[in-house]
């Protein structure tokens, strides 16, 4: 269930009420009569079950709500009664499989800003995979994959793509043209640093590093890798569950690749350098394209089950 705050100038109280009594995915109904002040208006609440939102919300834009007021969806971690077991139960679909665009798009848009905490922490990402390619360790790679944000920006740019919104893409592909370069480039300044005062291991100057050396080894298990997380965090993003939205991530070599790139450059490695480039496209193109196909077939299976009414059956061959 979400919490649904709707603030309305009070000619269309009654219309946003007509429509939240007819969703039945909605319970708990209530009005305020006069009670926003800035803007003048009523407050409507309601909790809406997730499979439901969408087709509220669109019906809500289309009496003008934005122009003169607001929505506000707000998680609710438990919601017990018979009248929310019912709006559960009538509401057509599971709250999992939904798709609630407006909150999908600002769950993707939060890492497309271009803030300095974004950047932040893709330079700090890449730059923790630098030392961990250096001396071959995999537990400072696995660390370097879970603090990197790179998903939030590839996760706007396929949501822009599937709803044919122009004005989402240049956040994202910003975030992620500056971000990238900007983290090679102070990885490989520190690096470069660290080759100085004698600092970088002869091992993976030679190339000896059995324990990363996948990191610039682009397969065919490369790219199933990365189809396979493009998949699962846009499942996760869609079905607002961060948890496996972290851990699958851990699979992807996005910000090691980088961190590869700078290190294979600085030390000589062009090989090595040109390797990682090339693991580093693979994989941003690879869950950026799972992740556009993953939501073609939300939206295809979530529009049959509102027209049907009803969940559609998964046949088992």
């Amino acid at each position: 269930m979400l919490h649904l705050r709707v603030v309305c100038p009070a000619p269309s109280t009654p219309a946003v009420l007509e429509v939240l009594r007819a969703e039945p995915g909605a319970a708990n109904v209530t009005v305020h009569v006069g009670t926003v002040v800035q803007p003048p208006g009523d407050l409507v609440e309601a909790d809406v079950a997730r499979e439901a939102v969408d087709a509220v919300l669109r019906r809500l834009r289309g009496l003008g709500v934005l122009e003169h007021g607001s929505l506000v969806l707000e998680p609710i971690d438990t919601a017990l009664g018979a009248e929310v077991e019912r709006a559960e139960r009538d509401a057509p679909g599971q709250g999992d499989d939904a798709l609630v665009w407006d909150q999908l798009v600002k769950a993707a848009d939060g890492g497309t800003t271009s803030s300095a905490a974004f950047y932040s922490f893709l330079v700090l990402a890449t730059l923790i995979a630098g030392v961990g390619l250096l001396t071959d360790s995999t537990v400072l790679i696995v660390g370097a994959m879970v603090l990197g944000p790179e998903f939030g920006p590839l996760a706007a740019l396929a949501v822009a793509v599937v709803r044919r919104r122009r004005d989402l893409v240049p956040g994202p592909l910003r975030a992620l043209g500056l971000g990238f370069p900007l983290a090679i480039a102070l990885t490989a300044a520190a690096v470069a640093g660290l080759d100085a005062v004698g600092l970088v291991p002869e091992e993976f100057v030679q190339g000896r590093r059995p324990l990363t050396s996948f990191v610039a080894s682009p397969d065919a298990f490369s790219v199933i890798v990365a189809l396979l997380a493009g998949v699962a965090g846009t499942l996760s993003l869609t079905a607002g569950k961060s948890g496996p939205l972290v851990g699958v991530f851990i699979s992807v070599t996005t910000v090691p690749a980088a961190a590869d790139v700078a290190a294979g450059l600085v030390t000589g490695q062009t090989g090595t350098a040109l390797g990682a480039a090339v693991q580093l496209v693979v994989n941003l193109s690879c869950i950026l394209l799972a992740g556009v196909l993953t939501l073609l077939v939300q939206r295809t299976y979530w529009r049959r089950v509102h027209r049907d009414g009803r969940p559609v059956p998964v046949r088992v061959p």
